[in-house]
């Protein structure tokens, strides 16, 4: 049971953040002439409907209610934590729009559905307060990624629009300097883990029972990472792309942190392994040329795609503080 003790007013009341209800989408050809291309966005695919959510627009609504692909999604970022997760949001039959309630646990965003007044937690998904307490979302396969390597992955994806209904300044970091591994996490008052600084981000694992954390300056340094989680064979890329967007105040003026995408590394019966070649990785077995979006783009497996696994960028204090059994590679 959630000790109410570690909820805390964000500042805004609640729905002083205003969840998008009814969203609108242009072409990435009309969002190029105000999202530069390093830019990140939250990049879900379902049944071949591709969208990006740009976190320059994200990071001042923090949920998207949104259909994609026929199925009910909210798409959701908590910039304290910087995590980007996206759900199904029907459950039992019950569809759930959800809102940003004002509070905070563990500096992570406490999202409410509107039908049950449900209290539920942002990064993992766990209903923690209400009706439907102890209830988990699905999570969708999602990854920040520039809008550059958006448009180059899905060149038919839609870009959600600046048109909102709210007047924001949109492409205005109001967090400056807050992704800096040297910061300390802003009303977090949770435990603490000396495993790893608070403020380094990983690439967090949640599969088949194990919850695994890649620390992204182990990533980035190496841009591949092979491993087995919940006993599946996974593979880790980091390639250059996203800028942080919340370094700079301008967030296309911030810098590049990178872009990670996790996926099953076992492809029509076999288990690949890949090395990265500018910007790209290229699979041993066949030659064949890959995105950090998983789909091979030249070679014998043009066409190919490997299969996504949820993961997120978080900082790691806000990882640990939900996943306090997480076992953190160290490169063996």
């Amino acid at each position: 049971m959630t000790d109410l003790d570690e909820l805390v007013a964000g500042g805004p009341p609640k729905d002083g953040i205003p969840a998008l209800d009814d969203p609108l989408f242009v072409a990435p050809e009309a969002a190029a002439g105000w999202l530069a291309p390093r830019e990140p966005v939250v990049a879900l695919e379902v049944n071949g409907d591709a969208r990006a959510y740009p976190l320059q627009i994200l990071i001042w609504h923090e949920i998207v209610n949104d259909r994609v692909g026929g199925v009910p999604v909210a798409v959701t970022f908590c910039p304290l934590c910087y995590s980007a997760v996206a759900y199904a949001r029907t459950l039992d039959g019950t569809t759930y729009t959800f809102g940003v309630s004002g509070l905070l646990r563990h500096a992570d965003l406490v999202m409410f559905d509107r039908q049950t007044e449900t209290l539920w937690q942002q990064l993992n998904g766990e209903a923690i307060v209400g009706e439907l307490t102890g209830t988990v979302l699905d999570p969708l396969p999602a990854q920040i990624v520039s809008f550059a390597q958006f448009r180059e992955a899905y060149p038919e994806g839609r870009v959600l629009s600046r048109e909102t209904g709210h007047r924001r300044d949109y492409g205005r970091n109001p967090y400056v300097g807050y992704d800096d591994i040297d910061q300390r996490p802003f009303l977090y008052r949770g435990p603490q883990d000396e495993r790893l600084p608070p403020m380094e981000k990983v690439v967090a694992v949640s599969h088949g029972g194990e919850d695994k954390a890649y620390p992204h300056t182990l990533t980035r340094a190496r841009r591949v990472v092979h491993d087995t989680v919940g006993g599946t064979p996974i593979v880790v890329f980091h390639a250059p792309g996203a800028v942080s967007a919340l370094d700079e105040a301008r967030i296309r003026r911030s810098r590049e942190g990178g872009t990670t995408g996790v996926f099953e590394a076992r492809l029509g019966g076999r288990v690949l392994r890949f090395r990265y070649e500018d910007g790209r990785f290229v699979d041993e077995a066949t030659g064949s040329t890959w995105l950090v979006t998983g789909q091979a783009i030249a070679g014998p497996l043009e066409g190919q795609r490997l299969t996504p696994l949820p993961h997120g960028d978080f900082f790691a204090f806000a990882w640990f503080a939900f996943k306090p059994e997480t076992a953190v590679y160290r490169g063996e």
